[in-house]
């Protein structure tokens, strides 16, 4: 099959597409990813690519076109003209790039913005295939969640921006099944919409062959340990407060493992907070890093702010935190927190109660080391029957198929 895949952020970036890409070549598909200049999630281009653009040109076999477009920088207004370049870039470029790639099917990676389809409907009506949309996040209610759109009527607009894509994609996959009626409600055909959720990538199964060195071994420390984007939805203010209450705790630690948009922020509020003994910001590592990180950890922290709209997500995060077969610590509400739950693989805890994650903390900390095991075994084995990579990818080339079959030019929309 030959695959192109519509994606704004892809390698040296660190996202699952990169892995989807990496299994498809390996099943022996041709695949061609349309994508940006890297610079997630610092905000500005990649100093490696900006060194040497061509050799970023090819992934694993696999072509890569960039087409041109702005940096996240910093700020709302700069994050929204970063979305809209990437469509602008992609839709006036886009078609010269890829004028002799022919498709069989376009997949679209949707983490964030929806915008990212445009492209793709652009490129499936010129180029007479299917397009597939894998919905990471939920427009416009992730907009409205995280305040960066309040007008009811700008708000309305998206909606109708979302239903457009939705109706011109030949399948709309979503990936929790809470996700599933949102979706379902933006599409003039909700028969075209499917559950397909994330899966850990292999290397978090695999054991290190040392723990990071960057973190200094503590073994009378609890260490509890947060690995990925620092933004406005991981409630990070919740957080703080919660290692504010255990500050008195000499014992317990707290390892933040990435960045993002909230970097500068958290480091101030560390500071002023007096919790530089207590939290370390250790910065962003490669993916590939991670494991050496989690050998560190007691338990593996995930959070959402309390919202609606993220009660209906399972950060991907989670997938491999289980697969590590270390105990969770959840501070969410909903779908995350349910599988937390049903995995008896550590304890959750409602959305932006600091106090609650404290005690929840101390609570992990006081167990049995023998108990802290069994729950990330229960969470390793609920991963291998719930988010098996293989099945997944089986699953997904089945998806594929399935759009192609139904695929019927002069019925789109």
């Amino acid at each position: 099959m030959n695959i192109l895949v519509v994606s704004q952020y892809f390698w040296p970036e660190n996202f699952r597409i990169n892995d989807l890409v990496q299994e498809w070549l390996k099943r022996g598909h041709a695949v061609t990813v349309l994508t940006g200049k890297p610079n997630y999630p610092d905000g500005k281009t990649f100093d490696t690519y900006r060194a040497d653009p061509s050799a970023f040109a090819h992934f694993e076999g696999a072509a890569v076109h960039r087409v041109p477009m702005l940096a996240r920088g910093t700020g709302a207004l700069r994050l929204m003209l970063n979305y809209a370049s990437f469509v602008a870039g992609a839709c006036a470029t886009g078609p010269w790039k890829l004028r002799r790639v022919r498709p069989d099917v376009i997949f679209v990676f949707e983490p964030s913005p929806v915008t990212v389809g445009l492209p793709a409907v652009l490129l499936g009506r010129l180029k007479r295939c299917p397009v597939v949309f894998w919905a990471l996040d939920l427009w416009p209610e992730t907009l409205a969640a995280v305040g960066v759109v309040r007008n009811p009527r700008l708000l309305a607009g998206v909606a109708r921006l979302v239903r457009f894509i939705y109706d011109r994609c030949t399948l709309v996959l979503g990936q929790s099944r809470a996700f599933l009626p949102s979706i379902a409600q933006h599409c003039s055909d909700p028969s075209k919409v499917r559950y397909f959720p994330s899966w850990a990538e292999a290397v978090f199964s695999a054991a290190p062959d040392q723990p990071a060195p960057e973190v200094a071994a503590d073994a009378a420390a609890f260490s509890v340990l947060f690995a990925g984007n620092v933004g406005d939805a991981q409630d990070f203010p919740a957080i703080l407060d919660a290692a504010e209450r255990l500050k008195h705790r000499r014992d317990i630690r707290w390892l933040i493992v990435g960045d993002g948009r909230r970097s500068a922020w958290l480091q101030e509020q560390v500071r002023e907070r007096g919790l530089g003994e207590r939290v370390l910001l250790l910065g962003r590592f490669p993916v590939e890093r991670m494991p050496s990180f989690y050998e560190h950890a007691d338990a593996l922290l995930v959070s959402l702010r309390k919202d609606p709209t993220f009660s209906m997500t399972i950060p991907g995060k989670v997938q491999s935190y289980l697969a590590a077969g270390k105990p969770l610590l959840g501070m969410l509400d909903g779908e995350g927190a349910d599988v937390i739950r049903r995995a008896g693989a550590g304890l959750a805890c409602p959305a932006g109660d600091a106090g609650a994650l404290a005690d929840a903390v101390q609570r992990l900390a006081a167990l049995p080391p023998d108990e802290r095991r069994a729950m990330g075994d229960r969470g390793r084995a609920f991963a291998l029957r719930e988010f098996d990579r293989g099945t997944l990818m089986d699953r997904m080339n089945d998806l594929l198929e399935e759009a192609r079959a139904l695929y019927h030019p002069k019925g789109q929309a």
